[in-house]
């Protein structure tokens, strides 16, 4: 019978690395630990089916591809990674720029439809949470998600910031809004440490 650990840890390594990518970023793709990714590697252990077949998803080939000691093609990588990593980088701040230019336009739509509006300029404050919400949505598509958790920060306080301000601007003073962040960034923190101590 064929071992096929040695075979699944050869085509996992070169796939690995002919996508450029550490044993650190392939384990955080997959949400396990850098460790298990080297025992993979070093064939001391396999993935499950339900993980071998992210990984074969992952760097688009098939599960018998992974099984297999004998290939007829290899992968080709069409784009370098430093390359990938830019154009996701600038696709994500476009993004970001373009909430940007909708609340913009809402503001000089609001100014003109309505010259007695004076609460229009929460258009800004409400750019600030929904650009951390567009963040977040490509940081975890494309990027380290461990930043994740920063991220998820700054989209409570800077909504807790939002709803703050509006209620300033029609002329209450609701600074309690604040205590509520307080809990959501110890559940954010706890979920953090929990969500990467955890060794697979």
């Amino acid at each position: 019978m064929v071992d096929l650990k040695p075979i699944i840890a050869k085509n996992i390594s070169v796939l690995r690395q002919g996508h450029n990518m550490t044993q650190l970023e392939l384990a955080e793709k997959l949400n396990y630990s850098d460790k298990a990714i080297s025992k993979w590697e070093r064939a001391e252990s396999i993935p499950d089916i339900t993980v071998l077949k992210e990984i074969a998803d992952l760097f688009g080939v098939t599960l018998d591809y992974l099984v297999q000691a004998e290939h007829k093609a290899a992968p080709v990588v069409t784009i370098s990674k430093e390359r990938r990593i830019k154009n996701h980088a600038f696709i994500t701040i476009m993004s970001i720029l373009l909430v940007w230019l909708v609340m913009t336009f809402s503001f000089v739509v609001i100014d003109i439809a309505v010259p007695t509006a004076t609460a229009h300029w929460l258009c800004f404050v409400y750019a600030v949470p929904m650009s951390m919400i567009v963040w977040l949505v490509f940081n975890s598509t494309w990027f380290n998600s461990r930043r994740n958790f920063l991220i998820i920060s700054l989209l409570v306080w800077s909504f807790l910031l939002a709803a703050y301000l509006t209620s300033f601007a029609f002329g209450k003073n609701y600074w309690q809004i604040f205590i509520l962040g307080i809990p959501g960034q110890l559940i954010i923190f706890m979920w953090s440490r929990l969500r990467y101590k955890t060794s697979k």
